[in-house]
């Protein structure tokens, strides 16, 4: 018998919290490996993984279904007291699962939409903590657009298991009103024996009551990994769900990963044995299976969004509707703006202006600036300090909007770095603002825009090193006490590193040689790695869309329920073209604010911190301060390091401390350049001896240390010396390392050997 097509309809991946263990471009890349000639991704209560599930796809070449595996009320009230919790019989924590899901794959982008909304409104009526869709919103939803898969976690099917064929039928009828033609029944062979979930018996018993309904069957898998080995990470994964060590008597049987053509095939002909057919209708099971697969036709693109950019649409912030008014409303404040800096009269600010506004109204970019505009706007009518920072103060329309205090040409800033249209990637803006009010910022932007077109940025919290071997030590029964100081010996890395950190880490020598005494809980731990624990709120992402935000992305509320949030990270948000304001809360911007509140309280003089009338930047007494390093409790140059570089660098005006700042980032540090730097930066005055020795060496000493140096070619041609500044540069190093003997730096094709001797 030839398979018309392979589909798998019902697939969570790792983006399913502590359920599915594989990420989804891995389970894209096992199904164009075998042969899938569809793939849905349908995880738990969320479409967190939806946007790289698409990218995944694309870069494949595979056909993706997008849907979810959701969590929903019974056809029927449930009896008084039915719904009581238990008390665990040996105390601790009871986790409450749902017990009746269904599984939408959407058809159409009407379809993607509404499941976007039957997701939203089951995130915000929990039932004891559990996301469950209830009727009326299922009646509302459910209907063009989706398919219905009602599989062994759907209550008809259970029916089945319990030999209620007529009960089963009765649960049927309300699921056949609302879900119409797209009701499909989901008949699911795992290996398992008796009548259960997963077991064949119940496989057949579903084909017959489809057949005798005439509801049509899908053959499905209810994929949870990728590969056949991984069936002990959902093991895991479910002893940390439900915070007890792995039940022996319902393991994984190790049949849920990604079947290829062959094995869908075999086990459709015996799901069609059990209910006492032949090949024929074998064949046409895997047939009915690819008929709502190839009906499934949402585009990432078209109907999700992605690549495309969705801002707030112009007339929300006062733009007409007709066509060129958004880009004439941001010209007027622009132009007013520079004016009121008095940037009016200089031809190459106007010039600036004037390119950044053709690249913006090309790009199409003009709500974007609106929107940003507006916040900022708001946030300083709220009498709350705001700062914008980050690439976006490179920007002469951000400097006239007064979204960004400093002048772009004067400082020399690259409006390219924060907006070209040779990069596809959203300009992105931070703005700073006083750490105590940060949520009174966050309760305008949504009363200014809407909670139809506003939600925070989602994070979802993934295993980790310590995590990972947290959980898994409770799914092997090990002692927590055992676990807690086994996970606090790692440092903080990727689960994925814990046996190479065994190998190579001294401090975890001692463990290392005891790790047999631990079985599989360190491969076990690392098979965890980068898979979702849990979702959080973005400690800072605000998301602003148009008003068809809720129709492309649910969302749900924050875990302290203050705000809803998307299910997308930072990275998928861009990606799908909404506006991301970072609004971070700055403890510095408070302590400002309140140091010009007792200024006033005391002394009655208002001053403004952002006008260079009030504040001289060029205060002698404060760079002073800064060069004995004296800035503890100075914003972004209080710490030990920065303190020491401060020090090196002995800032005389602005320009010094905007280097330091820059010089002091992961990048920067790694290649030595702070040491570099500091040796450009040391005075004539401190050279006490500069002599040249012959041909070949130079001597120098620097603040009491002589240093000598001699070249020597790589390449055999003539010994010529470096520039003084390569120089003093490698003197930096040495002082840097407090190097007491030989060390060799490379430059280009020459080699730089040095002795340090103190004098």
């Amino acid at each position: 018998m030839s398979a018309p097509g392979i589909a798998h309809l019902h697939v969570a991946s790792g983006y399913s919290a502590r359920y599915g263990a594989s990420l989804p471009h891995a389970l894209v890349r096992r199904a164009a490996e075998r042969g899938v000639t569809a793939l849905a991704l349908t995880d738990q209560d969320t479409v967190a993984g939806t946007v790289r599930f698409a990218k995944a796809a694309a870069a494949a070449g595979s056909r993706p279904v997008f849907g979810v595996d959701l969590a929903v009320a019974p056809a029927a009230e449930p009896a008084p007291g039915s719904g009581r919790r238990r008390t665990p019989v040996r105390g601790g924590a009871h986790v409450t699962e749902a017990r009746w899901r269904i599984t939408l794959p959407a058809q159409t982008a009407g379809g993607w939409a509404r499941l976007c909304r039957i997701v939203s409104a089951a995130h915000g009526s929990p039932v004891n903590g559990v996301p469950l869709a209830a009727w009326p919103v299922l009646e509302e939803h459910l209907g063009d657009g989706l398919v219905v898969l009602l599989g062994p976690a759907s209550e008809p099917v259970a029916a089945l298991m319990a030999g209620r064929p007529d009960l089963a039928e009765r649960l049927l009828a309300p699921w056949q009103a609302i879900a119409g033609p797209g009701l499909r029944l989901e008949a699911v062979h795992l290996g398992h024996t008796g009548t259960g979930a997963g077991s064949l018996r119940l496989a057949g018993r579903t084909v017959q009551l489809g057949d005798q309904l005439g509801i049509p069957v899908v053959v499905s898998n209810a994929v949870r990994y990728a590969d056949p080995g991984q069936h002990r990470l959902a093991d895991v994964l479910d002893a940390a769900r439900l915070l007890r060590p792995i039940d022996r008597r319902a393991v994984d049987g190790g049949e849920r990963w990604l079947k290829g053509t062959a094995e869908m095939t075999a086990l459709a002909v015996r799901i069609a044995e059990a209910a006492g057919h032949g090949l024929e209708r074998a064949a046409a099971l895997l047939a009915e299976t690819e008929e709502p697969a190839a009906s499934c036709t949402v585009d990432p693109v078209r109907d999700l969004g992605l690549g495309t950019p969705h801002f707030p649409e112009p007339h929300v912030v006062g733009a007409d509707r007709a066509r060129g008014g958004a880009m004439r409303l941001l010209r007027q404040p622009c132009e007013a703006g520079m004016t009121a800096r008095g940037l009016d009269t200089d031809a190459a600010a106007v010039r600036q202006l004037d390119y950044e506004l053709g690249v913006i109204g090309r790009l199409g970019y003009e709500g974007y600036f609106l929107a940003v505009a507006q916040v900022v706007a708001d946030v300083r009518a709220m009498g709350i300090r705001v700062a914008a920072r980050g690439s976006g103060a490179g920007s002469m329309v951000n400097h006239c909007l007064f979204v960004a205090t400093a002048n772009p040409l004067e400082h020399r800033l690259l409006f390219e770095r924060f907006l070209s249209e040779r990069r596809t990637s959203l300009p992105d803006i931070d703005v700073d603002v006083e750490s105590a009010r940060r949520l009174e910022v966050y309760d305008r932007i949504f009363e200014r825009f809407g909670k139809e077109r506003v939600a925070v940025t989602g994070m979802p919290e993934t295993y980790r090193a310590r995590h990972a071997l947290r959980d898994a030590g409770l799914a092997l029964g090990i002692a927590p006490q055992t676990v807690d100081v086994i996970a606090k010996s790692f440092p903080h890395i990727r689960a994925c590193d814990i046996r190479s950190a065994l190998a190579e880490l001294p401090e975890l020598k001692q463990l290392a040689g005891r790790a047999e005494e631990y079985g599989p809980l360190f491969e076990l731990a690392e098979g965890l790695d980068a898979l979702v624990r849990g979702y959080a709120m973005h400690p800072c992402g605000v998301i602003l869309s148009n008003a068809s935000l809720l129709d492309r992305l649910p969302v749900q509320p924050t875990p302290g329920g203050d705000y809803p949030m998307v299910q997308a990270d930072k990275e998928d948000v861009e990606d799908l073209g909404l506006l991301k304001l970072d609004v971070l809360g700055v403890r510095m911007q408070s302590a400002m604010a309140h140091a010009v509140n007792e200024i006033r309280r005391t002394t009655g003089k208002q001053l403004d911190l952002d006008n260079p009338v009030h504040v001289d930047l060029a205060d002698e007494a404060t760079f002073e301060m800064t060069r004995r390093s004296d800035t503890l409790g100075c914003f972004q140059i209080e710490s030990p390091g920065q303190m020491d570089l401060v020090g090196r660098l002995q800032p005389r005006h602005m320009q010094d401390v905007i280097a330091d700042i820059s010089l002091f980032r992961p990048g920067p540090v790694k290649g030595g350049m702070p040491a570099r730097v500091a040796a450009l930066a040391v005075s004539p005055a401190d050279l006490s001896h500069y002599k040249r020795a012959g041909s070949t060496a130079r001597e120098i000493v620097i603040k009491g240390r002589r240093v000598s140096f001699r070249s020597r070619s790589c390449d055999g041609g003539h010994n010529r010396f470096g520039t003084w500044a390569t120089v003093r540069s490698r003197v930096s190093d040495l002082e840097l390392r407090g190097h007491a003997g030989r060390d060799t730096v490379t430059r280009s094709r020459r080699t730089w050997s040095g002795s340090c001797i103190s004098t």
